[in-house]
């Protein structure tokens, strides 16, 4: 066993060391304060924010829309149309007292619904083209419980969109947002009439931009989104998260598999379309008076052409802008305005931007030539 003089032999054999070891740490301490802060602990600097950790340093993303609903929902609005269609009358009903009996059923009455955007106070709102095609009578029913009759003021099959007015107060116009700004991956609500069940709200992403080639429209630039797109929502209100309009909603893939594809029309193209419509009674776009087509990889094999991009002309109208500049079959459009050609659909678009009266610059390329000129832009007959 230990006796008590062993013990104390330890003690002083180990306290000299632990003495010198606390007396060492007292010392660095006071030399260097730092080394009092605990190993895990942070600085109120570096004090994680559980709503800051893990996401990425550009993340601005609420975790309710709620704010942004309230803020757009009262500037979308049902529309409720009837159509009266005529049947064939037949010979039989010629016949003076069964005339009168069919002459009380021979209209019927198609009712249809959509949904549409309030763009200012007055009382002009948008919707899509089809929606009031060929409309007799169109209700317009706000977000407030009221209802109003809307009368057309114009309309653009080009780009499916038309413009209303009606004769109320106190309507809230919806902020325009920046759609040229949107990202693929942006949060976007979809708001609208499906179904005829009543205002409702779908939520999405961005999922592409300036989307074209869709064979909805002569001029396309959809963003797509994954929002729900149901029967009733054309002409509803596509917002970003805080509530601007980004867009006009207009249409979905109806193919077996197909669900999560939609598209809407910008709302800077819709701007534009309104502007036009109330200014001018419909929209003024460009023209250079030729028909082309797309120059393809396989087509320029054929020809023999150094180019595979450009616009293949294949008709000049007499007396147009292309005409009076020289243009002529078999011309190819290789750049326009300093910009090369990459597909029809976008040089379409950028001629019918041009205001007529402006220049627009086209370098040609003709039997292995090219040269430059200057075309004055006209107006793009209506449709």
């Amino acid at each position: 066993m230990i006796n008590n003089q062993q013990i104390r032999s330890i003690i002083s054999f180990m306290g000299k060391p632990i003495l010198i070891g606390l007396f060492v740490a007292v010392v660095l301490m006071l030399i260097f304060p730092e080394f009092r802060n605990q190993p895990n602990s942070l600085s109120k600097s570096e004090t994680l924010d559980l709503r800051d950790s893990n996401v990425a340093p550009g993340w601005a993303g609420p975790v309710s829309y709620s704010a942004a609903v309230s803020r757009a929902a009262p500037s979308v609005v049902n529309i409720y149309t009837r159509t009266v269609t005529k049947t064939t009358k037949r010979p039989l009903l010629n016949d003076p007292f069964v005339g009168r009996l069919y002459n009380r059923q021979q209209q019927r009455i198609e009712p249809s619904l959509g949904s549409g955007v309030i763009m200012q106070a007055d009382g002009f709102i948008m919707t899509n083209h089809h929606v009031v095609d060929g409309a007799d009578q169109i209700l317009v029913l706000l977000y407030d419980g009221r209802t109003a009759a809307a009368a057309v003021v114009g309309t653009d099959p080009e780009t499916d969109l038309a413009v209303l007015k009606i004769n109320a107060s106190d309507l809230q116009p919806i902020s325009i947002g920046e759609p040229a700004q949107a990202r693929i991956g942006d949060v976007v609500l979809a708001i609208g009439n499906p179904f005829g069940v009543g205002q409702t709200v779908t939520q999405g992403i961005v999922s592409a931009t300036q989307r074209n080639g869709i064979g909805l429209n002569t001029f396309e630039n959809f963003i797509q989104t994954d929002a729900d797109i149901n029967p009733g929502n054309s002409g509803g209100a596509l917002v970003d998260a805080y509530g601007n309009l980004l867009a006009i909603n207009t249409a979905s893939l109806n193919q077996s598999g197909s669900a999560g594809i939609g598209f809407a029309i910008p709302a800077d193209s819709a701007e534009k379309v309104l502007k036009d419509i109330i200014q001018y009674g419909r929209v003024i776009r460009g023209w250079l008076g030729m028909e082309a087509f797309p120059l393809t990889p396989r087509l320029s094999e054929q020809l023999n052409i150094a180019v595979n991009n450009g616009l293949l002309v294949s008709a000049v109208a007499k007396g147009g802008p292309s005409h009076k500049v020289g243009i002529q079959a078999r011309d190819i459009v290789i750049r326009i305005n300093d910009s090369p050609v990459t597909d029809r659909q976008t040089s379409v678009s950028q001629i019918a931007d041009v205001m007529p009266g402006k220049t627009i610059n086209l370098k040609i390329l003709r039997q292995g030539k090219t040269f430059d000129v200057t075309a004055v832009a006209g107006i793009r007959p209506p449709r």
